[in-house]
């Protein structure tokens, strides 16, 4: 995640709730080319597309617009490379394996409470 200080140089993003093409160019200082470009690189960058395919993105693909633009400008990350960064969980982040076997976990645990509560 981008850390506000990092974030300094580029404007607030508004409370609105979608966004043109145009609009996340100048929040996240960057040329509607590279935009569309980065759509076909990154599978996660899927902004709205209505009439005549015209781009709506949301507040979240604001961010990650922001996030890409970090890992390649500032980090200095090849596009693959900020593809697979931004693809692969965080440190700490549990992936869905780790909780579909936490959840398992927590089930067993609470079927034995319940089993010591039904024998008491």
């Amino acid at each position: 995640m981008l850390e506000p200080s990092q974030n300094d140089e580029l404007p607030v993003i508004p409370g609105k709730r979608y966004f043109t093409i145009g609009e996340v160019s100048e929040l996240c200082a960057v040329k509607p080319h590279v935009l569309r470009y980065w759509e076909q690189e990154f599978p996660q960058l899927k902004p709205v597309k209505r009439r005549g395919n015209r781009r709506y993105y949301q507040r979240e693909d604001v961010i990650l617009v922001r996030q890409i633009r970090h890992l390649l400008y500032e980090d200095g990350f090849t596009i693959g490379g900020a593809r697979q960064k931004l693809s692969t969980p965080e440190a700490g982040e549990d992936t869905s394996e780790d909780k579909k076997a936490l959840i398992q976990q927590m089930i067993s645990e609470l079927e034995e409470v319940l089993d010591l509560l039904q024998a008491a």
